[in-house]
């Protein structure tokens, strides 16, 4: 099993432990599992033959159709490797593609700037990342508003505290109060102040990256970023297949720097896509590789991860919806062609469209995760806190996710047999009409043996509604309360932190309060 350690250091400290259990763990360290490393087998719903199908087909879209590429530089580049160019339409031969693609590693260390918090992206490791980018939250009152600094700081922590989460994201909520010019630089300090884990770079300008791997640089050395990847950055292909400037420069910037990008093109199938599942993967997967191979001709050898973002679309309303079977199913395929390539590679796991943490949230994050995880995902983004199609961050569905990450964590970690010796031998302790709560094979493993979650109730109906009655939610707002409250900041070096105030303030003082 993964982390039995920090596993049964959460688990005491959700069900109390006893008093030398709660004395114990006052001066214990945050739990924090390392790497998630699956141990049971990959799911292909397809046969071989049709995923070198959806490949062979991919290829010909790049070959046939092209990919617009429409930033200067990328067309000089794409010129230079003998692509096929003709103004911002780029169509790409496939021995070149592949041989580009074939370029990247199929694993990378991840570096956080507590050393034990590094993570392993690639092969059959995986890692739980939290939401990113909503402008609204869902408060501990169960109020939805706009996002505010200290929301971010919050969820920040509580990205911290979690075991199961092996980054803090970035923008996990806007802070709308802060000038969009100068939000980056606040957003980048909440991740890198309030967690010492991993965290996910800014894309939205050339500048706003740049700033992030300074930032970065303070924090981690020069030369360490220069050359190891300390962040994640998320990069979108405009379906269908337009890879724009603005995505382009952060490319550029991240990849020069060793960096790795999530390559993932925004599809709304039905809408950015065919209405078919299978032709949706088929172009998606062209427009992933394509940004892949691009971030090769900036640094071959550069990490990467293959990915994307693939919704339906209700096609009554044309809302995006959450977890729905095709949603899964097309995880399915983009697992099968990332193993085939190789490649380290991202999908979503608690993406919802529900607007609350309620029982159409749970039915459509478990169709996603179990797919994200049966699939054989690398890094399993949006895994706490989405509700509302990404709109909106919820503290009480915060806070359930990560409890579920849990154990969805030991459902991957596979099924241990280190104790069954003990438990043949507790059995013919017990014999008949026995029971098994006093044996020694029962104390010693009854806190690790079994996933055993504090926000979900499984009292009977009398003691449910002497404690209050309250429903998942309410008791999922009281956990992040909770949480919060036990919250204790890992510190910064002063000379680091100090850094980075003086060069927030240096930028703040160069950049305007509003886009023009």
């Amino acid at each position: 099993m993964n982390a039995p350690a920090a596993e049964l250091t959460e688990q005491t400290h959700r069900r109390g432990g006893g008093r030398l259990g709660r004395k114990a763990l006052r001066g214990a360290p945050i739990a924090s599992f390392p790497t998630l490393v699956r141990q049971i087998p990959v799911y292909q719903m397809v046969p071989d033959e049709a995923v070198e199908l959806i490949h062979e087909e991919s290829l010909s879209i790049l070959e046939e159709v092209g990919c617009e590429f429409r930033d200067d530089e990328a067309i000089a580049l794409w010129k230079a490797a003998g692509a096929d160019v003709r103004e911002t339409r780029v169509r790409i031969d496939r021995a070149l593609l592949m041989d580009l693609v074939s370029k990247v590693p199929s694993e990378f260390t991840l570096n956080a700037r507590n050393p034990e918090r590094t993570v392993r992206v690639g092969g059959k490791n995986s890692i739980f990342v939290p939401m990113y980018g909503a402008p609204y939250v869902r408060d501990l009152d169960n109020n939805r508003r706009y996002g505010t600094l200290a929301d971010l700081n919050n969820f920040h922590k509580l990205a911290y505290m979690a075991p199961a989460l092996h980054s803090s994201s970035s923008i996990i909520c806007e802070p709308m109060e802060i000038a969009v010019p100068k939000r980056h630089l606040h957003i980048i300090h909440s991740a890198l102040t309030y967690s010492d884990k991993p965290f996910m770079g800014i894309v939205t300008s050339k500048e706003r990256a740049e700033d992030t791997m300074a930032m970065a640089a303070i924090v981690f050395g020069e030369e360490f970023v220069r050359d190891n990847p300390v962040l994640v950055a998320i990069t979108n292909c405009n379906s269908p297949l337009v890879w724009d400037a603005t995505m382009l420069d952060a490319m550029r910037v991240y990849a020069r720097h060793n960096q790795p990008l999530i390559l993932a093109p925004f599809a709304l199938c039905g809408a950015s896509t065919s209405a078919s599942a299978v032709g949706a993967v088929a172009q998606v997967n062209a427009e992933a590789l394509a940004g892949v191979a691009f971030t090769q001709l900036i640094r071959p050898g550069s990490p990467q991860i293959y990915g994307q973002f693939m919704v339906t679309v209700d096609m009554k309303t044309g809302a995006p919806m959450g977890g729905t079977p095709e949603a899964a199913q097309m995880m399915y395929l983009m697992g099968a062609l990332a193993r085939k390539y190789k490649l380290p590679w991202r999908t979503s796991g608690f993406h919802v469209g529900s607007k609350l943490n309620d029982a159409q949230a749970g039915y459509e994050a478990n169709m996603l995760m179990h797919a994200a995880i049966l699939a054989g995902a690398n890094y399993i983004w949006h895994s706490a806190g989405w509700l509302e199609a990404g709109l909106t961050c919820g503290y009480s569905k915060f806070a359930t996710d990560c409890e579920q990450l849990v154990g969805w964590y030991k459902y991957a970690g596979g099924l241990p047999f280190d104790d069954f010796k003990d438990a043949m031998a507790a059995i013919r302790e017990v014999g008949p009409q026995g029971h098994f709560l006093g044996t020694q094979h029962t104390l010693e493993h009854f806190e690790k043996a079994f996933f055993m979650p504090s926000i979900m109730d499984f009292n009977s109906y009398e003691q449910w509604k002497a404690e209050g009655a309250k429903d998942h939610d309410t008791r999922g707002r009281e956990k992040a309360r909770n949480m919060l409250a036990d919250y204790e900041e890992p510190k910064l070096d002063e000379g680091i932190a100090d850094g980075l105030k003086d060069l927030i303030a240096r930028r703040e003082e160069k950049l305007p309060d509003s886009v023009s």
